[in-house]
């Protein structure tokens, strides 16, 4: 489960560097001693219910989201708390992970509330996962998703922090877009694209643009 909308998993540098994954923090699993009485004080707060699922065999998971944030919460029955990372590919996300030094489990999909050995057969949104834990024994969980369920937004403010920051953002994707059509020679009738690729790149920081 997750929380914000539509991104591409992949960053690419403007000089056409290597590809870099996502790997974005989207829910944190906490501990509760009452799920009803958790979900009502978060919806309470004006918080959006994302989820409620009561599986067959008794489990439950719940998830919800504050305005305007990219990360939701999440509790109900099974692990007390764990932090979620949601990738495009759970296959490439788990390579990398292993390959930066984390012991990272095989890769796991849901029936229901069971788990199977393997990714989901047609990689569903949400079913494909693998966990790895830290040196201090905290537990992650990676998450392959790539259609949002309807309603999964989140406000660019989230990312720039401000009407007045997204302004900024926009202006440095008009300076360095005008810089890449006197390359090219010509108008890119593309540039929407060409904007948004550019504003992802940045956002995701150094490692991305390198």
């Amino acid at each position: 489960m997750n929380a914000t909308g539509p991104r591409h998993g992949n960053h690419e540098g403007n000089q056409g560097g290597n590809k870099v994954m996502d790997y974005r923090l989207e829910v944190v699993r906490i501990p509760v001693s009452d799920v009803d009485r958790a979900r009502d004080f978060y919806q309470g707060l004006g918080w959006r219910l994302d989820a409620d699922f009561h599986f067959d065999d008794g489990a439950r998971a719940v998830q919800l989201t504050p305005p305007g944030s990219a990360c939701s919460v999440s509790f109900g029955s099974g692990p007390a708390s764990y932090l979620e990372l949601v990738v495009d590919d759970i296959d490439q996300g788990r390579s990398e992970l292993a390959e930066h030094g984390a012991q990272v489990g095989s890769v796991f999909h849901r029936d229901g509330s069971k788990q199977v050995p393997g990714p989901d057969p047609a990689h569903r949104s949400y079913n494909s996962l693998a966990a790895f834990t830290d040196p201090d024994g905290n537990s992650w969980l990676l998450q392959e998703v790539t259609t949002r369920l309807p309603g999964r937004t989140v406000s660019p403010l989230a990312v720039y922090g401000s009407v007045a920051g997204l302004a900024d953002a926009l202006r440095r994707a008009a300076e360095a877009h005008g810089r890449h059509e006197k390359e090219i020679g010509h108008a890119d009738p593309d540039w929407p694209t060409w904007y948004a690729q550019f504003m992802a790149t940045e956002a995701a920081g150094p490692a991305a643009a390198s």
